[in-house]
């Protein structure tokens, strides 16, 4: 099985089309890929200087592009997610002054002053993460997930700060082991990138950092031919997902509802408008995060309403 590492200081920041492979896999490989985590692994005290270690816009490194073979313009990949294992035993959180849900941000500016810097170090053991041993609350599940998964535009470099239509850094919980994330391919090869692993993350990651871990996942592409798709989809065992990444929050949940009620209408045969009141009765929606450079809203349709095949 192939083993793809990227070189040290060879992480990639932006995904896009320029950057050479790190690796090339065919259509229906199995494959294991390396990731570190959103600070390049240089945490591991709570004393270190958070400020420091962040150095924009060199953070959030990712592994690739992987290049899979037979992948064109117009197809689909389908990256099935078989396992992620954290690669030491703890993962790393913080707060970063102008950076979070609740604070002035480089993007929504006032006078209050920046909030003060913090690194918290939460062990993992045995399947669960330990917020605090100060606080007597139950350990959290280690349930781990790529922050960060997506293919190359065609033209531009987008941040791995990122999400898009591309994918990129959607903070989504859904994207983890047991469930296919469907991409759209816009350049030979498709330029899978992949990083930014999460052992938990509340819904819309609202101080700006999960338990981030550097992880070793196992995973297989599938290229599907000659079908397009918008932008991000995901499927689990009882849910069909789609993914909008947009600002304003209303706009992202749009685009999601958008492509889920296209979604069932193309491939499930419910006419459009009866889909959308269907969506209105059953969908659940996810609020991945509000603190990107863009925001992140999964909408999710129960596959027990999906019509059965007579």
């Amino acid at each position: 099985m192939q083993h793809i590492k990227n070189k040290n200081g060879d992480w990639a920041y932006v995904i896009g089309p320029y950057k050479q492979p790190v690796a090339k896999v065919d259509s229906g490989e199995t494959f294991v890929v390396e990731t570190m985590d959103a600070f390049e692994n240089r945490i591991d005290s709570v004393d270190v200087d958070i400020a420091k270690i962040i150095q924009m816009p060199f953070v959030n490194p990712l592994t690739g592009p992987i290049h899979v073979n037979g992948a064109e313009k117009g197809d689909t990949l389908c990256v099935t997610i078989h396992s992620i294992k954290c690669t030491r035993d703890y993962g790393v959180s913080a707060l970063i002054p102008e950076f979070g849900g609740l604070c002035s941000t480089v993007f929504t500016r006032t006078l209050n002053p920046p909030l003060p810097a913090r690194v918290m170090i939460h062990p993992i053991n045995d399947g669960e993460v330990i917020f605090s041993e100060e606080l007597n609350i139950p350990a959290i599940p280690y349930e781990p997930f790529y922050g960060t998964i997506g293919t190359a535009p065609e033209l531009e470099a987008i941040s791995s700060l990122s999400p898009g239509f591309h994918g990129g850094n959607m903070d989504a919980a859904d994207v983890c082991p047991g469930n296919k994330i469907f991409l759209p391919v816009k350049i030979p090869g498709a330029g899978l990138f992949i990083g930014d692993g999460h052992a938990a993350q509340g819904d819309a990651e609202v101080c700006g950092v999960a338990t981030e871990i550097p992880t070793q996942g196992v995973l297989t592409v599938d290229v599907i031919k000659n079908s397009n798709i918008n932008s991000p989809r995901i499927e689990s065992s009882d849910y069909i997902m789609t993914v909008g990444s947009a600002k304003p929050m209303e706009d992202a949940a749009r685009i999601a509802f958008y492509e889920l009620v296209m979604w069932l209408e193309s491939e499930y045969g419910i006419e459009k408008l009866m889909a959308y009141q269907l969506c209105s009765q059953v969908a659940r929606v996810r609020l991945a995060n509000m603190v990107d450079i863009l925001y992140s809203v999964v909408a999710k349709f129960p596959k027990t309403y999906l019509p059965r095949l007579v």
